[in-house]
């Protein structure tokens, strides 16, 4: 490639240390390659209300993709998780890779040291995602959920003002700004679902740019190419939308592909579960296994029910 490669980003810290790993993967995989930075503020990150009132955490991407769809980057790193999973990606756009996963689990930060059974009697838990609320409210209904936006310095800040008692982040968002050390107690999946595509970052170009796909082809780690293929396949037949308490997590051993899935009402009373393997099945038709079982259940009832 004899042009530096122009990598659209986000401007916060954290999206500009997801930028910086995919640099120094490409110096290892491509070591004569120069990598430039092309950062942007998007609406969502300077919105504060609701996702939903925004419209959607496709607000997250599209002002990016925008720019790659002009010509103006080359790649695009996205948050798996921040993709809107009821439409196909824009036209023209393809994923090169998938960098290998990082944690997938979120984490509770409490100032006062406290476990989530140790939190008293209607504490504050900051956190804007349904899909947690929807859990820990399950675990502890007594809690007061409060909208908590902005990126994880600007949280943790709110936090240790005393904005609320407690926050929930995700672990690997505290790992990539090295802010590990305020983690209280860390959720397993078991515990609390991940989302889907948590911990995974995609890189995202113009399918029309064979050689842009070129030098992230290397990137791209197979063991999270499949089951982000899963988790994005349950999504999009679920058509959950950015309100919506919905998890999904498929996980890869012994060269077997397992998906668990779940639906939550907001209030986290209403469960509905599915859990597969998938034997002869590809990972998409996994991911629609395990969807179409939940919608089986009525799920497709409970995400429609939701405001979004």
């Amino acid at each position: 490639m004899n042009q530096p490669l122009r990598i659209v980003t986000r401007s916060s810290p954290m999206a500009l240390a997801q930028v910086e790993r995919v640099r120094s993967l490409l110096a290892e995989t491509d070591p004569g390659l120069a990598v430039e930075v092309v950062p942007i503020t998007t609406t969502a990150d300077k919105w504060t209300g609701s996702l939903t009132a925004l419209g959607g955490k496709a607000n997250f991407v599209k002002e990016i993709d925008a720019v790659l769809a002009a010509g103006a980057a080359d790649v695009a790193v996205h948050c798996l998780k921040d993709m809107p999973g009821e439409t196909p990606l824009p036209e023209g756009m393809t994923i090169a890779a998938y960098l290998d996963r990082d944690d997938v689990r979120d984490c509770l930060i409490s100032p006062a040291g406290h476990t989530l059974a140790e939190l008293p009697q209607g504490s504050r838990v900051g956190t804007s995602s349904v899909r947690r609320r929807a859990q820990l409210a399950a675990i502890r209904p007594d809690l007061e959920f409060e909208d908590f936006r902005g990126n994880a310095n600007r949280r943790l800040e709110k936090l240790f003002n005393g904005e609320v008692d407690a926050a929930v982040l995700a672990v690997s968002g505290l790992e990539r700004i090295g802010r590990t050390e305020v983690i209280t107690e860390v959720f397993e999946p078991e515990t609390v679902l991940p989302p889907v595509g948590a911990g995974i970052l995609a890189l995202q170009c113009r399918e029309d740019d064979s050689t842009t796909i070129g030098v992230l082809a290397p990137l791209n780690d197979p063991k999270t190419w499949r089951e982000a293929d899963c988790e994005r396949m349950f999504l999009h037949v679920l058509q959950g939308h950015c309100n919506s308490p919905i998890a999904g997590y498929a996980t890869e051993a012994n060269g077997e592909l397992t998906l668990r899935g779940a639906v939550y009402s907001l209030d986290g009373k209403t469960v509905l579960t599915a859990r597969e393997t998938a034997g002869a099945l590809a990972p998409a038709d996994l991911g629609t296994a395990v969807a179409l079982a939940i919608a089986q259940q009525g799920g497709r009832g409970l995400i429609e029910s939701i405001d979004h």
